[in-house]
């Protein structure tokens, strides 16, 4: 080792899911939404003038935050954005989980939480979900730093319901609380509902799901407005120009259109159940998803030789070599004639396969 590499923060860094890029692939492995944005971003796209782009963005992002707090009918003041929920949790982390308690989240989810924890140098511990992928609350009533969990969880898409959630703010008065609610409006209630009850409780949610703007990287957090001013304060000191003004633009033009919202995020979650009965005929097993995606588990056939068989024939799914999870392949949700070929493929390989 160099000398000057001694000062060097090293960490173990995220893997992100692989983006192929192939001719008729079918692309089921990082949770993307298989339907475009509301027509309405089209149009703003359209609008855009490159002239516009000289100019820094606004740093208050207002135009964003002005058409979150008209959707949900709530205080501008309640609302933060950021690039991607990435960008919005790794602030929070930043914010909120200063002391030397360690965080607590759980040892299955997403495993950015630990990479954010190691680069901030955040003490953390992760319990242990239960046999059925479930988080134990009582895990959580422990003196601790902070406590984040994604509701549904990932990878096993699991929704915890609010009565449940706030078991664990109602034990954790003294820490803030974030749930991470990327796949929310595939299944129940948000969290938001507790806020005004709950100063420590934070919610982040994406536009990269169930409104299909991956590309375009938003996130925002929901919360009674001193978290929020805690947060700015943070952004202000780091970079005050995190949102790009197409993000602005498109941003707000993809929350004007309710219907087709609602719309796209119904066929999702129609093509969802669908298929996991389809699966369930076929040998597969899986927690009950409330996601955008199937966490799948095959009685004979194990899931890193699915996962190759799959790849060979261009369809990407996603698989994790990790403890108690290896066996599992994550599926997201397609189109129904992806998800057609997806099942037409796994039947055909399962039978013509020697037991």
């Amino acid at each position: 080792m160099k000398k000057w590499e001694e000062n060097v923060r090293k960490v173990v860094p995220y893997t992100p899911g692989e983006q192929p890029n192939q001719p008729g692939m079918i692309k089921l492995n990082t949770n993307e939404n298989p339907y475009p944005p509301a027509p309405g971003v089209q149009r703003a796209l359209e609008e855009l003038e490159a002239e516009s782009l000289r100019l820094y963005p606004d740093p208050a992002a207002s135009e964003l935050v002005a058409a979150l707090a008209e959707y949900y009918g709530k205080e501008k003041e309640r609302f933060f954005v950021g690039v991607g929920s990435d960008d919005v949790i790794a602030m929070a982390f930043q914010t909120f989980f200063h002391s030397e308690k360690p965080i607590l989240f759980p040892d299955i989810s997403y495993s950015f939480y630990s990479v954010w924890a190691d680069l901030f140098q955040i003490p953390y511990r992760r319990p242990a979900l239960d046999g059925d992928f479930r988080l134990v609350k009582a895990d959580y009533f422990k003196d601790n730093g902070g406590i984040i969990f994604p509701n549904p969880n990932a990878p096993t898409g699991i929704y915890m319901e609010l009565e449940e959630v706030e078991e664990i703010l109602s034990h954790n008065p003294d820490s803030v609380v974030i749930v991470d609610e990327a796949y929310v409006d595939f299944a129940g209630p948000s969290a938001m509902e507790l806020v005004d009850k709950y100063e420590n409780l934070m919610v982040v949610q994406t536009f990269s799901k169930s409104r299909s703007m991956a590309g375009i990287r938003i996130g925002f957090a929901y919360a009674q407005p001193k978290l929020i001013r805690y947060l700015n304060d943070v952004k202000y000191s780091f970079n005050s120009y995190t949102m790009n003004l197409p993000s602005l633009k498109l941003g707000a033009a993809s929350l004007k259109d309710r219907a087709y919202f609602q719309e796209t995020v119904s066929k999702i979650v129609s093509t969802r159940e669908r298929v996991k009965k389809e699966l369930s005929r076929l040998g597969f097993t899986f927690p009950d998803s409330k996601a955008n995606f199937i966490f799948a588990s095959h009685e004979s056939c194990p899931a890193k030789e699915l996962f190759a068989a799959l790849r060979e024939k261009n369809i990407y799914v996603r698989y994790f070599a990790a403890p108690r999870i290896e066996n599992y392949l994550r599926i997201t949700v397609g189109t129904d004639r992806e998800m057609d070929e997806l099942l037409n493929f796994l039947r055909a390989y399962l039978n013509r396969r020697p037991c």
